[in-house]
């Protein structure tokens, strides 16, 4: 599972890092991936940091 933050829709709020700092991270005024693949415990934080952007920067694909 991966997350992907789209930097030109991220308005730098910082809700998902706060909430799932394992995978999210501020870099200047924009939320960045801090892992390539998500870690099977990380799954349920991921999903809910990319729910709670309020501008849907964040999206979670399911690895094949």
């Amino acid at each position: 599972m991966k997350a992907i933050v789209d930097p030109d829709i991220c308005i730098g709020c910082g809700l998902c890092a706060d909430t799932c700092p394992g995978v999210y991270r501020m870099e200047g005024d924009k939320a960045v991936t801090c892992v390539d693949l998500i870690p099977a415990e990380q799954h349920e934080c991921a999903r809910k940091g990319a729910e709670e952007c309020p501008v849907e920067a964040i999206k979670i694909a399911d690895s094949a």
